[in-house]
């Protein structure tokens, strides 16, 4: 793996890539879910601009609101600048719950040489009627300046994709897509996940750590709590084809729907994307918060971001055209379901277990969505991450770690450590200077004149922004001492942080979740770029804020 730097729009991140595959990272943005609330829903499909982060300004076509939706969520309140514009790529997350009769009405804003355009709904049956002479190839279809009502009960929980059954090839391609997330209603599953959860329940409130999830489980199961989420939205464009769309709708400004000569003739073939997207923006655009005002038509991220021990739902969605294997380092990911139907294999007369695959890549094909779990403890990481020194006067470096039954310390919910793994407890990693594994460490360090790139590097192998500290037997009462002569053995590891990232602030570790097509880690085939981004772990101090 190659170091990487990024460019000046996330300069306030730090990055480092070790062979185990951790990274030491620290940034702003992180990611959520967000959406609007239902069921009922009225949008408008427009052309706009997208950016990209080669300074490129593509012309596009989106789903967006006509008019103010009923709520967001998470709640706006939570999350700044929310709203929902006229077009947007992808289009607005529709949030509805399980058993609820949803009403979307679509309003063609459209030029009127796109022609007519639509909505498909995979895996819900329409209860609407159709009239004759709106009646598409696939479905409904909305003329220039017209609209038209789907409605459907949204029968079971999950995550789904929705899209343009109108010449798919040109429409979705050109940006008319997006999910929709149904959530379980049964308050007994809900309840039950609440009673489960109680220890990183009572850990957030005493971090003061908002709650970002739209529910408590993923689907009528007990076997689908979690404790965060995100939507993941895979999908490539092809410049060429929207330059061209571009130039014909120029060519046909003023013209009367239906006419002759009033109609695009775009080609599709040969496809040759150039851009590759996770919801809608390139990595690092992906980076930056949801809702940021400097991308007016790409309102959301994808940076996920979690603490050890916590069940991380990630709702995953193939768009566009092509495959895209997409990898999550640092562990696999267990499927739930697929297009919201729960795998389930009974494995005796009383008893239904959840049968999804591990999976070493969430390889998405076009329309396909999934829910899975992601899950990270550090077990087996064979040092002590969060840098405990029994030989410490400090209190926090000698905290305990009290296994559980699966040797895990959960007994703690609000200690910093909660959920170490607690056969690694009190095993520092420089057991000698760089930790040498010649000389009784753990793990032999690289040379940090390597992989360091200034203020880039991340600087400690251990969790949260004192654990260097920590290890070395030194806790200073003012950060900003961390030099001091005092602080630290000659040779040790430096300390968290460095110019841009002082031990004060978080100080976790990061993987990178990549597509495992290497040319989709481009921009115009320029690295770093597309569909990538970085899981953060952080240890429990560190208050994640998923609006940033």
């Amino acid at each position: 793996m190659r170091m990487m730097k990024m460019n000046t729009t996330i300069a306030k991140s730090r990055l480092l890539l070790v062979p185990v595959l951790v990274m030491l990272f620290a940034a702003t943005a992180y990611a959520s879910a967000p959406g609007i609330t239902g069921p009922t829903f009225n949008l408008t499909a427009q052309d706009a601009y997208i950016s990209q982060p080669d300074g490129a300004s593509v012309y596009s076509w989106g789903y967006g609101c006509s008019s103010a939706p009923t709520g967001f969520a998470p709640p706006a309140s939570l999350m700044p600048g929310t709203t929902c514009p006229t077009m947007q790529v992808p289009g607005p997350t529709l949030i509805v719950t399980e058993g609820q009769t949803v009403a979307v009405t679509l309003t063609n804003n459209l030029p009127a040489s796109a022609g007519n355009t639509s909505i498909l709904f995979p895996g819900f049956t329409l209860t609407s009627v159709c009239p004759a002479a709106q009646q598409g190839l696939l479905t409904c279809e909305a003329a220039h300046g017209s609209s038209v009502t789907y409605t459907f009960v949204a029968s079971t929980p999950g995550t789904r994709a929705y899209y343009s059954g109108t010449q798919g090839d040109l429409q979705v391609e050109m940006g008319l897509y997006g999910a929709i997330i149904v959530l379980p209603s049964s308050t007994t599953v809900l309840s039950g996940c609440t009673t489960a959860q109680a220890n990183n329940t009572s850990a957030r409130s005493f971090w003061h750590e908002s709650d970002f999830r739209l529910a408590h489980a993923a689907y009528d199961n007990p076997r689908t709590c979690y404790d965060r989420e995100y939507l993941f939205q895979f999908s490539e464009m092809d410049p060429d084809i929207h330059q061209k769309a571009l130039a014909q709708v120029k060519a046909t400004v003023g013209c009367a729907a239906g006419t002759v000569g009033c109609s695009l003739n775009v080609p599709t073939e040969p496809y040759h994307p150039a851009y590759f997207m996770i919801n809608g923006r390139s990595m690092p655009d992906d980076m930056d918060p949801n809702y940021a005002s400097q991308y007016p038509h790409q309102p959301y991220n994808g940076n996920p971001h979690m603490h050890p021990g916590e069940l991380v739902l990630l709702r995953i969605i193939g768009q566009g055209r092509w495959q895209h294997p997409f990898h999550e380092h640092g562990n696999h990911v267990r499927i739930l379901g697929r297009d919201g139907n729960l795998i389930l294999a009974s494995t005796a007369a009383s008893e239904v277990n959840l049968a999804g695959p591990l999976l070493f890549t969430t390889t998405t094909t076009p329309g396909l969505a999934m829910d899975g779990i992601f899950y990270y403890t550090a077990k087996g990481l064979n040092w002590d991450m969060y840098g405990h020194n029994p030989t410490s006067t400090d209190g926090s470096a000698t905290l305990p770690c009290t296994p559980d039954s699966n040797g895990y310390n959960t007994g703690a919910p609000t200690a910093i450590n909660y959920y170490e793994w607690c056969q690694d407890h009190n095993k520092p990693l420089q057991v000698a200077p760089f930790g040498d594994v010649a000389g009784g460490g753990p793990a032999t360090l690289p040379d940090p004149n390597i992989f360091a790139n200034g203020p880039w590097y991340g600087g400690s192998p251990y969790l949260g922004p004192d654990a260097t500290l920590r290890a070395t037997g030194c806790m200073p009462s003012n950060a900003s001492q961390t030099n001091s002569p005092n602080c630290g053995a000659t040779g040790s590891t430096p300390p968290s942080g460095t110019i841009a990232n002082p031990p004060s602030s978080e100080a976790g570790f990061a993987f990178m979740w990549h597509s495992h097509n290497e040319r989709e880690i481009t921009t115009n085939n320029i690295f770093p770029g597309g569909m990538l981004m970085m899981m953060l772990v952080d240890s429990r101090e560190f208050v994640i804020d998923e609006s940033m």
